[in-house]
């Protein structure tokens, strides 16, 4: 029996992790980015490059996308050269870009109509995960969905939840997780913030908190990079206006209040607003830091 022919489209951070991942479990994996560095950087590992969706889906069993949005999401199955009209039939996709749940089932609807299974997969856990195949995947879709891609998440994820049958209970899943991620990167970045203004310095802080009931995840992994001065996106601070959009939209529609959530958006905005998008999301800080006059560590000469 050949070995699961797995498909990633979208090489960044995660991308590229759960790509790699695939391919040092032995599955047969090919990968498709429009950046070229990302594409030799994958050859050098020994996987398969494709140069359109299309290509990288010819023969795949399974087919991830791991991209930003909904759009791009749309484009790499959808549009030209796109991905679902060159799997063959039976074949699975999984969708790992935080969409609403709505978009989610629009999504899965078309996949499903060209005899194609979809699971609505959304991931958490960070890039070092990603590169361990240790990610957590909020997903949901029909057990067939789930059978054909079990190869490709034994190879990239540690814990696999199981949501239900119906595709966007992954997807709703994931909103809930970006509420709190979102929350949680701002006001860490607030709290050392504070912290520096008072006179403390951020090292100290950190060897604190991470030791204190204040900690969070987010707190311990995001306050090395201000310590550090290293703003290159591992999460772009972009994503935040996006999926706390996505956040406060489906609030909206359901008719709850979300004040928090509101509020560390206006922290995500005001850092676009300061050219600081493209950043990792912890140059969130800068914000606070220019308001105050803080003056922020800075990388070792």
């Amino acid at each position: 029996m050949s070995p699961h022919k797995s498909a990633i489209i979208g090489l960044g951070a995660m991308g590229m992790g759960m790509a790699q991942s695939a391919h040092a479990a032995g599955l047969q994996t090919v990968g498709m980015d429009i950046n070229p560095v990302a594409m030799e950087t994958l050859a050098a590992t020994g996987a398969t490059i494709a140069e359109t969706p299309a290509k990288a889906a010819a023969g795949a069993d399974s087919l991830t996308v791991v991209v930003v949005n909904a759009a791009q999401t749309e484009a790499v199955l959808f549009g030209d050269n796109g991905a679902a009209d060159a799997l063959p039939e039976g074949a699975v996709v999984l969708g790992c870009a935080t969409v609403s749940a709505d978009t989610c089932r629009e999504i899965a609807a078309r996949v499903e109509e060209r005899g194609l299974f979809y699971l609505d997969a959304p991931i958490s856990g960070g890039a070092a995960k990603a590169f361990r195949g240790e990610l957590t995947v909020m997903a949901s879709g029909a057990s067939a969905a789930f059978d054909r891609a079990k190869p490709f998440l034994d190879a990239t994820s540690e814990t696999v939840f199981d949501l239900g049958r119906e595709a966007g209970q992954g997807s709703t899943m994931k909103m809930v997780n970006q509420l709190l991620a979102g929350v949680h990167i701002a006001t860490a970045m607030e709290a050392v913030a504070l912290g520096l203004k008072a006179g403390l310095d951020a090292q100290s802080i950190y060897d604190v908190i991470t030791q204190a009931a204040g900690n969070s995840w987010m707190f311990g992994n995001r306050v090395p990079r201000v310590i550090a001065g290293d703003y290159q996106p591992k999460s772009a601070a972009g994503i935040f206006t996006k999926d706390l959009g996505i956040v406060l939209s489906e609030a909206e529609r359901l008719g709850i209040d979300l004040p928090l959530a509101t509020t560390a958006l206006t922290r995500y905005q005001a850092a676009a607003d300061m050219g600081l998008k493209g950043e990792d999301d912890a140059a969130v800080i800068k914000v606070y830091a220019e308001a105050a006059g803080i003056e922020l560590p800075v990388p070792d000469a």
